[in-house]
């Protein structure tokens, strides 16, 4: 439906979001080495033993000991980080680096991880739920991203932001739009599609984690829904110029935006 860009929400509390880096350069390194640079039988191994195969968490199948990379109940964590498509990493990333900076500053370096974490073990265990005898291995970022995704609605609605639509109209909007509307089509496609290719239940369990946790592990004093706007750079270079230097007084508010400009 979209996809984030950029946005103009500075940190506050935090100088560097070093765990948001950190996670990037891991899942980035994590796809190097069982990706394009593996074979594709160590590839396929590292799907196996690291992806969540709710068969065999639950407890209908098993592996073979050859393919059992980590304990079962470990890869509620491990499948997060494992991506075999360069289009599914590149999309996860790209969402964790634009929203994952301004909830890491709201929540704190170690809060981030454990709420990222945390959704990314929601996600795995919604699509259980819903599957509990499927043998696929569920693999990707998808859930600890949409716990991200959920946290900066609450936080953030009115931040504008540039999201590309349909893969191809640059425009600043209001967070609230292209997120809500994107947390909405999660829970639409569950209902539609249950059991596709695209796991919509680890998804909608990432959103559920995620608006419930921010609410928990937010810093003392971080409001929800700030009602502050913040509009991307761009946008304010273009009202400067367009109005000129001294036609508001120091500290006078800018007019809102219009939308498509």
């Amino acid at each position: 439906m979209f996809i984030p860009l950029h946005d103009a929400n500075t940190l506050k509390y935090i100088r560097v979001q070093y765990v948001t880096i950190g996670l990037i350069v891991v899942n980035v390194a994590i796809w190097l080495m069982a990706g394009p640079f593996a074979s594709q039988a160590a590839s396929d191994e590292a799907v196996v033993g690291l992806g969540y195969i709710p068969a065999v968490v639950f407890g209908y199948a098993g592996l073979e000991p050859a393919l059992v990379l980590v304990p079962k109940d470990a890869t509620y964590l491990t499948y997060a980080f494992i991506h075999t498509d360069f289009l599914h990493l590149a999309t996860n990333m790209l969402f964790l680096w634009v929203f994952g900076d301004n909830v890491e500053d709201a929540l704190g370096h170690f809060r981030f991880l454990v709420f990222y974490l945390a959704c990314a073990a929601a996600g795995a265990f919604a699509h259980g739920m819903l599957l509990p005898d499927s043998e696929a291995p569920l693999i990707g970022a998808s859930g600890a991203i949409s716990g991200v995704v959920a946290a900066y609605l609450l936080l953030h609605p009115r931040v504008r932001v540039w999201v590309l639509v349909l893969f191809r109209i640059p425009l600043p909007l209001p967070a609230v739009v292209p997120l809500l509307l994107w947390v909405a089509q999660q829970f639409y496609m569950l209902l539609v599609d249950p059991d596709g290719g695209v796991s919509w239940g680890a998804h909608v369990g990432g959103i559920v984690a995620g608006a419930v946790l921010v609410v928990v592990l937010r810093r003392p004093g971080v409001p929800l829904l700030d009602r502050t706007l913040v509009r991307p750079e761009a946008m304010r270079h273009k009202d400067a110029t367009q109005t000129g230097p001294t036609e508001a007084a120091p500290g006078a508010p800018a007019p809102p935006p219009h939308l498509g400009r």
